[in-house]
């Protein structure tokens, strides 16, 4: 094939005569920095990075992360491989959207006036960048972003801060971003920093302090608009050709997400500082790192004898137990006037050990952190490096090798407050898990108190007749069943059966006192298409109060954008406040989306509640599942006589709820993600036999 007919080619695919004489050069001449690539083909800077972005955003083209980066390109016969089943997917795609396609023309002079908040899902690379991009063109005062170095470096090789160079406006914006520095980027991070000097965005970044874990990713714009990821983040994240974003415009999440911003940049290091304090290994006059962990064991427990006045702790999930083997000595501290504060991530392993230490001194949840704490009387600070950190394992216990350790009184006091902080939002453990609600799906490993179980063996809709813990093998017997589902588009079953196949996820959240909310359980559901009533993302919404029989949740409001399932659930829940109260939601006004062991929930309006003084307003909500996999079957008998025959595959889960006010997170104990969720419900039997006999008006 000659060099014209590859020309040729790659255009037909979709290039640019540019970006097809910069794919051959680099094909033909191997990796190559982009000084070295413009003189070649007597390019100007704009028009070569514009074309670096279009193919990279395409899949063929690759760089480094090191600075100046240097380009190469993916060998001719796999982009070949890459346009033809791109254009073959883009063809199934809309094939299989046609319906949904159709009936958004139909709409759409009702979309072009509608301009209530709503969410938008932005897909792929490409796409991404470009809304990144226009977000920093029409910024007027800043941007904020949660990310990764990796990610700033990848944003600014797409671009992104080019933007800055070219912004409309005279006056300098803001790009204010955290993320996580290391040694092994602070070189990377110096050089974006002396790139963007002479922006006109007035670029500054600062490190999480405590070790403290950044999700999710996100942008936000001027308190209008924000674009975040559902995907777990890790230090080394960058953007994937297969992403997918949520944008909103909703101000009251665009708030939320603000709120969490603002939390973490007030207790972040400025990025100048913490790279001076990398590159010179000397981080605070009195700071030092103790190699031996002996030596750094024996220093620890020197320090924790010698307290006199408070004792902070934050520690991993095992960290609890390692903490609960010595309550003699927390016992001691105690009778010797010493406060005992302890932060960890509560899960249901930790759980009966975190309730008999909160009875000696106070035990708050916190997410998952990747750094262990201690601080005595304010005047001493220890910081370990954690095992790494597996959602299947959870964390390990603090590893004395390399104990950081600092008397600095400005160090360890700025660390107290970025401890405090965190304390203040932080929940003790609750007796009134999720499982204390639904009745153990399993056997539990946590004995509950008795005094709790009369009250809360069911909500005040249904009671559980029977849970089967399955055996390893009914994990593929119900994956099984679904992929069977899929492939035969099952049918709707008759006499008025209907089945579900979807995933799940439950969340109890303990309201504090400025939510104005009773406590409430969501019940949130994202059913697939080849259910019953077809795809839907639908919420059930409980809340804590008083019935005849004593407290109980209460499902007071059902949420969904599929008008065919309202029926179904009202009868479902007939004699309970949410037969009474269905919203019917625009797929716009509620997105739930699941990434691995990670659900994620948005609604951009307020929902009803009962009693009518209540309303929930827009919110987020974020499900993590952990540990091992587990597989029940249930039976569910509600007071309108429905049965349900429930069968999943599930994990615990750490709840994190995005309000308005304020970020929530609840601990292990208080989630389920249900990742594979199939229940048949059937109607009562006077009502299966009127469907059996439609056409007899019975007398």
């Amino acid at each position: 094939m000659s060099q014209e007919q590859v020309l040729n080619t790659l255009t037909g695919f979709g290039l640019t005569n540019i970006d097809a004489a910069v794919y051959i050069f680099l094909a033909k001449k191997g990796p190559k920095k982009a000084l070295d690539i413009r003189k070649a083909l007597k390019l100007t800077k704009e028009q070569l990075y514009s074309s670096l972005r279009n193919m990279k955003g395409k899949g063929i083209i690759s760089s480094t992360i090191e600075h100046p980066a240097r380009f190469s390109a993916l060998p001719f016969e796999k982009v070949l491989d890459l346009f033809i089943k791109a254009q073959m997917e883009e063809t199934r795609r809309l094939e299989k959207n046609k319906e949904d396609i159709l009936s958004n023309w139909q709409n759409l002079k009702i979309a072009e006036n509608d301009t209530s908040p709503k969410f938008t899902v932005v897909e792929g690379r490409s796409y991404i960048y470009s809304r990144i991009q226009q977000m920093i063109q029409e910024a007027k005062e800043r941007v904020l972003a949660i990310t990764t170095i990796p990610g700033l470096m990848q944003a600014d090789q797409q671009g992104i801060f080019d933007a800055g160079f070219h912004h409309p406006l005279k006056l300098k914006i803001q790009f204010h971003f955290i993320a996580e520095l290391s040694k092994q980027n602070v070189h990377v991070m110096e050089a974006l920093l002396k790139e963007t000097a002479n922006s006109k965005l007035e670029v500054e970044g600062r490190n999480p302090d405590l070790g403290l874990k950044l999700f999710p990713q996100m942008i936000i714009r001027d308190e209008e608009e924000a674009l975040f990821f559902v995907r777990p983040k890790t230090e080394t994240s960058i953007i994937d050709t297969d992403d997918v974003c949520l944008w909103t415009d909703c101000k009251t999440l665009v708030q939320a997400f603000t709120s969490v911003f603002e939390e973490l940049w007030q207790n972040g290091t400025e990025m100048s500082k913490k790279i001076i304090e990398i590159e010179t290994g000397e981080l605070t006059p009195r700071t030092c790192i103790i190699a031996d962990a002996k030596i750094a064991e024996k220093k620890y427990f020197e320090t924790l004898h010698s307290a006199k006045e408070e004792i902070a702790i934050m520690t991993s999930s095992k960290g609890i137990f390692e903490i609960w083997e010595q309550i003699a000595l927390v016992e001691k501290w105690k009778q010797n006037g010493v406060s005992i504060k302890i932060i960890a991530p509560i899960v249901r392993e930790n759980f009966g050990a975190a309730e008999q230490l909160s009875k000696i001194c106070e035990v708050r949840h916190a997410p998952t952190n990747y750094l262990g704490t201690t601080i005595v009387d304010g005047k001493s600070l220890f910081q370990f490096k954690m095992r790494s950190p597996d959602k299947k394992n959870l964390e390990s216990i603090p590893n004395f090798e390399y104990t950081f350790f600092t008397n600095d009184l400005e160090y360890v006091e700025k660390s107290r407050n970025a401890f405090n902080d965190i304390w203040k939002n932080a929940l003790p453990p609750s007796s009134a898990t999720l499982e204390s609600v639904l009745v153990p799906y399993g056997p539990s490993l946590t004995p509950l108190p008795k005094n709790i179980l009369p009250t809360r063996e069911k909500t005040s809709d249904a009671t559980i007749d029977e849970v089967k813990p399955l055996g390893a093998t009914a994990e593929k017997d119900i994956l099984n069943k679904i992929l069977n589902a899929q492939k035969t588009r099952a049918k709707n079953p008759t006499n008025g059966t209907t089945r579900m196949y979807a995933t799940v996820a439950t969340a109890i959240i303990h309201t504090p006192e400025y939510f104005k909310l009773p406590d409430m359980m969501i019940f949130i559901q994202k059913l697939e298409k080849h259910s019953t009533n077809g795809a839907e993302d639908a919420l059930i919404i409980f809340l804590w109060l008083e019935t005849p029989t004593g407290y109980a949740y209460v499902p007071v409001a059902l949420a969904g954008d599929n008008p065919r399932s309202q029926s179904i659930r009202q009868k479902l829940f007939a004699g309970a406040p949410a037969a009474k109260n269905f919203q019917l939601l625009k797929k716009d006004e509620i997105q739930i989306r699941v990434h691995g062991n990670t659900l994620f929930a948005g609604w951009t309006v307020p929902i009803q509640l009962y009693p009518p003084q209540y309303v929930l307003p827009p919110a987020c909500i974020l499900i993590e599942g952990y540990g091992d996999v587990k597989s029940t079957a249930v039976s569910l008998q509600y007071i309108s006589g429905y049965k349900s025959q429930i069968e999943e595959n599930y994990f615990d889960a750490f709840v994190t709820f995005f309000h308005p006010t304020s970020k929530y997170s609840g601990p292990g104990t208080d989630g389920r993600f249900v990742r594979d969720f199939i229940a048949t419900s059937t109607p009562p039997t006077n009502e299966r036999q009127l469907e059996e006999q439609p056409n007899k008006n019975p007398k």
